[in-house]
């Protein structure tokens, strides 16, 4: 490969990383936010790919696999699963419960609205240039000017996480969080060590699971997955 298809093609990966965050915070329906990160998960698997062809290291190529099978597979694939047990199929004289459950598959009230939110991407994006542009200068390789990108998806997964009611968008913001700091590491030092790699994906599994319990049982017990809701519980 050479060195300009490379740098296009990163930059493409980039570019695609970015815009996926910047999608999540501009949904507002369950259902294409958990689509949303998983073609982000595309994009981030994309990145340790092609900085192994680009550096004949076979050990990127293969943690590049691993984190496609989980990031577009594995975690959409559970937290869809919990959004099914929250969102069941109408049944017959259950018209209203299933209006209102309906509504669970829905961030209907952020804490910031949606224009808000773009514009608040975009400063946290111009903030994280803004950091990074002495490590830039260090090694100005096409790898390391992208290390803006992660840094600002790890900023934008934050927000979301901050800023969403909805257990399961709080999710999705935990795992735009991780999903930067992954893009960072791989940017900013060419990847990490496969074992690495692997334990992080397990805690990363281990807590989606945790939570998806969590936001099953929040539905059971309060019947909400709003985390707003549940603050009157505190005395």
């Amino acid at each position: 490969m050479s060195e300009g298809t490379y740098t296009q093609l990163l930059d493409l990966a980039c570019g695609a990383f970015l815009l996926a965050a910047v999608v999540v915070l501009w949904q507002r329906k369950l259902t294409a936010i958990v689509r949303t990160f998983a073609l982000q998960g595309v994009a981030l698997a994309a990145l340790p790919f092609l900085l192994g062809l680009h550096e004949a290291r076979g050990e990127l190529i293969a943690v590049a696999a691993g984190i496609g099978v989980l990031r577009t597979g594995v975690l959409p694939y559970l937290m869809r699963r919990a959004l099914a047990s929250l969102v069941p199929a109408p049944v017959t004289g259950a018209g209203h419960r299933y209006v209102e459950n309906v509504s669970e598959a829905w961030e209907t009230q952020p804490l910031v609205n949606v224009a808000a939110s773009l514009l608040t991407a975009a400063l946290l994006t111009l903030l994280a240039y803004a950091v990074a542009r002495p490590l830039v200068l260090l090694g100005p390789a096409p790898a390391t000017r992208a290390l803006p990108v992660g840094l600002a998806v790890m900023l934008i997964g934050f927000f979301v996480l901050s800023t969403r009611r909805r257990a399961l968008a709080q999710v999705v913001g935990f795992l735009l969080l991780d999903n930067g700091i992954t893009a960072t590491a791989f940017l900013a030092a060419s990847g990490v060590p496969l074992i690495v790699e692997l334990g992080v994906s397990f805690d990363v599994v281990l807590a989606v699971l945790v939570l998806q319990i969590l936001t099953t049982r929040m539905r059971t017990a309060f019947g909400t997955t709003d985390i707003d809701d549940l603050r009157e519980l505190h005395d």
